[in-house]
């Protein structure tokens, strides 16, 4: 007799049936749990009696399946149809004997329902990397921006000008270039101050048939050619990086002698970081009614030119006289380069063989070099204190070797020609006759040194001249130069202390001038300038300077147009913590004849960020500030004065050829080559 099988077994017809449904399919791989068998269904629930076949068909999951990957439910519901068949099959098994029902009817596979899933926040958006403002270490500065471009319709024979006034101030457009328009294409500025609703409610443009800057106060009706009238709420505002706005045709009203005339004109409300905010017209800046002038008061960036050093090595000579020199004379070979004059040591002329010198001469050259920029090599005699040039040659600067190590370079032999200076002494007829010889010399670029046109202390760069030899860059300086506060009266006008100020910083090769503010002993620019940085160890340099240009009168002489220095405060960025702004004022210190005496405050905002790691940044501070050939080859220290002064008069003549110009002594003194002129 066999035993009876355990109450939670099925019975065997139920495992045959069972054995004739297909096996399912194995679940994807996020689903990790199945549900449980129905033997493991406490007995009071059993006892309670099974739910309808229906509701078991749609049994949900388990509470752990919420916590598992979601998965969609096209995915989901497959793998419960195909688990509730069986689920119910045997929970009908498990009934007792009394409460057997007769079987219920074949009911067809339900269409299982989507599990409830809780919600959940969305994930957050992945952030996204935020521009940096181009001047976001000073204060904005509101502004009111108009631009006039051009006008149609107007009678022909008219000389028209536009005038724009807004909160009491106004300016004029100079004269209109004629053409298929009349065309001005100028840009104002209005200083903007909500609180206050400056410059006021409304801008005013018109067209006045008048020369510039005329008062229109006492013109007749007639020269009016029309206006237009704008609500300042209304204006558009602009921020970067915002494309210009388009300017557009208005159709002018008001005037009498014509009709269908247009003005093409933009209004837009921004700051300083406006693209038009350079070239703009501004109220703050000074009143002068030239052009150059206007120009010459408006920011710019300036770059000095890359210095090369120009290495003679003068060897020996051959064939230089053909006659024999008095007893005490002797010979030397000079070499010029512009203003930079240098020649050997005066070695006695020897009857049976050439003289020798084994000699370097070491020069300042600017690029880029054109053809007409020529190295000249003069051998000269001396005797006493008077030097007859012999002969001379010429090389251009376009054409000399250039190198990067310490390699010799090939030599070559000079061919000397009479100079024009040893005709005028010697005469004519005597200088055909004068044989100059041979020179031997060896002559490159050094493109492996650094050309410093600054005080050691106080240099802001140690690369190379050779681009090939630069290391990259280390991180970014940003300077935000806010303004000043207590400035002292630098000169009288109409009766009055005034001070035209504006800053000039530099670092690099990079100049950066701010744009003068007229008559204020508190300027505010509130510009901000960037420069890449190679080595930390490097010194940033900011001057505040006086621009006499408003207030020149024609016979104010040559003194009256030198900007005055008023003091400079240097910063060391090996003292700045990486990322961290540091906003603060620093006294500006002017060293005067009878001392030391400070001419007010300058409020400066500056970060150093480092695009590195912070070992980068140590390993930086473990290698030598300057270049290698400085220590395989060193410059002799008598000459480095000499080509640091020169470095700075190269870079100083090159920055006044600019248009606008940046004075010489502006830059001199910047580069503390020069003692800065003129008594407060």
């Amino acid at each position: 007799m066999k035993p009876d099988p355990p109450a939670g077994d099925p019975p065997a017809a139920d495992a045959d049936a069972a054995k004739d449904v297909p096996a399912p399919a194995d679940p994807p791989p996020v689903q990790t749990e199945e549900p449980s068998p129905p033997a493991e269904v406490p007995a009071a629930e059993a006892a309670q009696g099974a739910p309808p076949p229906g509701d078991e068909a749609s049994t949900e999951m388990p509470p752990e399946a919420d916590t598992a990957a979601p998965t969609s439910a096209t995915e989901d519901a497959p793998v419960m149809s195909s688990e509730a068949l069986p689920a119910s099959d045997g929970a009908a098994s498990e009934r007792p004997p009394e409460e057997e029902t007769p079987p219920p009817p074949p009911i067809p596979t339900p269409m299982p329902r989507q599990v409830p899933v809780p919600s959940r926040p969305a994930p957050p958006q992945p952030e996204v990397p935020m521009e940096r403002s181009k001047h976001d270490l000073v204060d904005k500065m509101p502004y009111l921006f108009v631009r006039v471009v051009r006008a149609r319709g107007l009678p022909a024979r008219a000389q028209p000008h536009v005038r724009v006034a807004a909160g009491g101030r106004h300016a004029c457009t100079r004269e209109a270039r004629r053409g298929a328009f009349f065309e001005w294409d100028q840009t104002f500025a209005f200083a903007r101050d909500p609180t206050t609703d400056s410059p006021g409610p409304t801008l005013e443009v018109s067209v006045w048939d008048l020369p510039p800057d005329a008062d229109v106060s006492i013109a007749d009706d007639r020269s009016f050619l029309g206006g237009l009238c704008f609500d300042t709420a209304d204006v558009h505002a602009r921020d970067p990086p915002d494309g210009p706005l388009a300017t557009q045709w208005y159709r002018l009203e008001g005037g009498r002698r014509l009709a269908g005339a247009d003005l093409m004109v933009a209004t837009w409300a921004g700051t300083q970081a406006d693209e038009a905010f350079a070239e703009a017209w501004k109220a703050d800046s000074p009143a002068s009614s030239s052009s150059s002038a206007a120009a010459a008061s408006r920011a710019k960036v300036y770059v000095s030119p890359k210095l090369w050093l120009l290495r003679l090595t003068v060897i020996e000579a051959q064939d230089t006289l053909t006659a024999a020199p008095p007893r005490d004379a002797g010979i030397a070979v000079r070499g010029t380069l512009g203003f930079q004059t240098l020649k050997t040591r005066t070695t006695v002329v020897n009857r049976n063989g050439g003289p020798a010198w084994n000699e370097d001469l070491v020069f300042v050259a600017a690029e880029p070099f054109i053809d007409d920029d020529c190295f000249v090599i003069s051998l000269e005699v001396r005797h006493g204190k008077e030097a007859f040039p012999v002969g001379s040659a010429s090389i251009s600067l376009a054409a000399i070797e250039r190198r990067v190590d310490d390699r010799k370079v090939a030599s070559k032999w000079l061919d000397l020609l009479p100079s024009d200076e040893a005709m005028r002494k010697v005469g004519k007829r005597a200088a055909m006759h004068m044989h100059g010889g041979r020179l031997h010399v060896r002559v490159c670029l050094d493109g492996g040194y650094h050309v410093a046109d600054e005080p050691p202390y106080a240099s802001s760069d140690f690369r190379p001249s050779a681009r090939q030899l630069w290391r990259q860059p280390v991180g970014i300086l940003e300077l935000g130069i806010v303004g000043c506060k207590g400035l002292l009266p630098m000169r009288t006008a109409d009766g009055k202390g005034c001070t035209d100020a504006y800053a000039v910083a530099k670092y690099g090769p990079k100049w950066a001038r701010t744009r003068t503010i007229a008559d204020s002993f508190d300027p505010a620019w509130n510009e901000q300038y960037t420069w890449p940085v190679y080595d930390p160890c490097t010194v940033l340099t900011v001057g505040v300077f006086d621009d006499p240009l408003p207030s020149l009168s024609p016979d104010g002489g040559k003194d009256a147009v030198c900007s005055r220095p008023m003091g400079k405060v240097r910063i060391r960025l090996s003292t700045l913590e990486n990322g961290r702004v540091y906003r603060g004022t620093y006294p500006l210190i002017l060293m005067l004849p009878t001392g030391a005496k400070r001419m007010g405050d300058v409020e400066l905002a500056v970060r150093f960020a480092t695009s590195g790691t912070v070992l980068d940044v140590l390993h930086m501070y473990g290698q030598p500030a300057l270049p290698a050939m400085h220590h395989l080859r060193p410059i002799p220290a008598a000459s480095r004065d000499a080509l640091r002064l020169a470095a700075a008069r190269i870079s100083a003549a090159h920055l006044a050829r600019a248009e606008p110009p940046l004075r010489r002594e502006v830059s001199t003194w910047m580069l503390d080559a020069a003692e800065p002129r003129g008594e407060v």
